[in-house]
């Protein structure tokens, strides 16, 4: 099963299309820790697409998928020349915490280059 969907790099993208995804997780997870991760990865992957991705008149790509035993969230944008790195901000910053937040509720994430440019920034939850 998947959900693939394209959103404006913007704040409103973003939030308009993390509750499509919500909806979706609803309808295919049963209300378990996975649903709520997988909503979290979402909302911090999005965010930093309509943040550091944006490129005027591009938009970016959202992918959920749920395989046997995996659920893998992709999120694509127009920005190849980004490239999230985690960062480790002072106690009394109030940003700069998301991917650090993905490094420790996914079992595996990553980043790669998305043809013919840009970058898909991707996450993945075993059961």
């Amino acid at each position: 099963m998947s959900l693939r969907t394209l959103f404006a790099t913007t704040r409103h993208g973003a939030h308009a299309v993390r509750h499509t995804a919500e909806r979706w997780l609803a309808a295919h997870l049963p209300p378990d820790g996975l649903a709520a991760t997988a909503a979290l990865l979402i909302a911090e992957l999005t965010a930093n697409a309509a943040l550091h991705g944006r490129v005027r008149g591009r938009a970016a790509r959202l992918d959920v998928r749920l395989d046997a035993g995996e659920l893998r969230v992709e999120v694509t944008d127009a920005r190849g020349d980004r490239w999230p790195t985690p960062q480790h901000p002072d106690s009394g910053g109030e940003s700069g915490r998301g991917l650090l937040l993905v490094d420790t509720l996914a079992d595996e994430w990553g980043v790669r280059p998305h043809h013919p440019g840009g970058k898909t920034v991707w996450a993945v939850c075993r059961r």
